[in-house]
This record gives structure tokens, C-alpha cells and sequence, in this order.
């Protein structure tokens, strides 16, 4: 899979922020881009591809924002809509959180839109924009509850790749978050 170079920088800082940091990474937050979708009619082919694109996307960040709740980095739940980068990058996030006893609370607000299909006769990988709002999912101490002072909701840009599985389901397989206040 080749990314463009704009998308796999922040596929890259994203990693960094997911795996790399010994404290708490922030928050996730799917964001949705600023550009409007494509005027064209999808094909029907285009249109199921994107429909369930979007439903593994969104199974993402359910079984992410489950697994938060507790810092379960080792939910097998984890994996029923992601796979590859995506899969480690939440794995990481939550394990750093499991760590640093901080867990996540309530729900991002989620936007996603299919921002392309390739191919687009017969689609095998689909590229989501989102624009999500972070501001009601935060991180907490585990042992006494308090809001971690790290933390800020807010919207973000996220762009995620979603590819088609041998056995015809689709899942996450990559995923870039970018700053607040992106979208």
C-alpha cells in the first residue's frame, strides 16, 4: 500500500503520538475534512464498498472507545475492524494509557465520509475522511477519577484506510489523526 506523502507523514506523527510517547497520548478524535465529497454518482460497486468501509470504520473506534473504558490494550475486540498499523496504533495507545493508569471516558463524535474507492469498478481499498469532535471522550486517572490535566477535546482531521479482506469483509488498516482544531 502506498499512501501519498502528505497522508503518510501524519500516518507516521500519528504513529509516534500512538506508540512512542512514554506519557499518555491524546485523545483520538475523528475529524472530517473541510473539502466537500466528489459530485459524481459512485457506481454500485463504489456505493457497497464505501457502505461497509464506513461500518468497519465505525466499528473502530466502538471497539476502541469499549476497550478505553478499562485500557484493555489486549482486547480481542480490538481487532474485529482493525488490522496491520491501525491495529498496533490502537494497541499502543491503550497499553501507554494501561501504563500510566489513565483510562477514557464517554464517546467521540464521528463524521466520516468516503473520500475515494480504488479501484472503482470492483473497490478493494477506500480512503475515509472524518471530522471528528473529541470534547466528551477524555482520559481519567484510573485510581481516583479525576479528568488527567493532558487532556483536550476537540475536533480533528482523521483519514483512514480501509481494505477489503481475503474473506470479503473490510477493516481498518491504517489510520492518520492530526492536530486539534484541523477540521
Amino acid at each position: 500500500m502506498r499512501l501519498p506523502a502528505r497522508v503518510l507523514a501524519v500516518v507516521v506523527a500519528v504513529g509516534c503520538v500512538a506508540g512512542c510517547s512514554a506519557s499518555s497520548p491524546a485523545p483520538v478524535t475523528p475529524p472530517v475534512s473541510a473539502a466537500p465529497p466528489a459530485t459524481t454518482a459512485a457506481s454500485p460497486a463504489e456505493a457497497l464498498a464505501g457502505k461497509d468501509a464506513l461500518a468497519a470504520y465505525r466499528g473502530m473506534w466502538a471497539d476502541f472507545v469499549t476497550a478505553g473504558l478499562t485500557s484493555d490494550w489486549r482486547s480481542p475486540d480490538l481487532g474485529r475492524h482493525a488490522i496491520g498499523v491501525a491495529l498496533t496504533n490502537l494497541s499502543r495507545s491503550l497499553y501507554a494509557d494501561h501504563y500510566n493508569g489513565i483510562v477514557t471516558k464517554g464517546e467521540p463524535i464521528l463524521n466520516p465520509i468516503v473520500r475515494s474507492a480504488d479501484p472503482t469498478d470492483d473497490p478493494v481499498k477506500v480512503i475515509v475522511g472524518d471530522c471528528g469532535d473529541s470534547s466528551h471522550w477524555l482520559k481519567y486517572r484510573a485510581d481516583d477519577g479525576a479528568l488527567t490535566s493532558a487532556t483536550s477535546g476537540g475536533r480533528r482531521r482523521i483519514t483512514g484506510v480501509v481494505d477489503k479482506q481475503a474473506d470479503g469483509s473490510w477493516k481498518v488498516s491504517d489510520y492518520a489523526v492530526e492536530d486539534l482544531g484541523t477540521c
